[in-house]
């Protein structure tokens, strides 16, 4: 068994979002990104699928040139190739669930150009 927790140890970073990985599993990892109210990550795409669940706050979710609102407890699926991007209207704390074959460096790399 292996545990995490999305509340502990809450670091965000003053210039950019804080990306963390919880989890690496048999098939999938588990991320954690902090973002502060106001910061964002710029329209990118992934090799593979992906899962957006929001956990606290609320943030403005760019898909394909449309903004969609998510907050508190929405969760959303992007398959591959899809481009997107994110704006926290809060402070926002978000699980990204990433393929096992996708990198959690390519997150953190999409943070740091924000």
């Amino acid at each position: 068994m292996k545990s995490a927790s999305l509340t502990r140890n809450l670091k965000y970073n003053d210039s950019k979002p804080a990306v963390e990985i919880l989890l690496d599993t048999d098939s999938s990892k588990e991320i954690r990104i902090l973002i502060k109210k106001g910061q964002v990550m710029k329209e990118h795409k992934t090799s593979y699928p992906i899962m957006v669940e929001i956990f606290e706050g609320k943030i403005s979710f760019g898909v394909n040139g449309d903004t969609h609102q998510l907050e508190k407890g929405d969760l959303v699926s992007l398959e591959a190739s899809i481009p997107h991007d994110l704006k926290a209207e809060e402070d926002s704390t978000i699980r990204l669930s990433l393929s096992k074959a996708d990198s959690v460096e390519r997150v953190k790399e999409v943070a740091k150009g924000s």
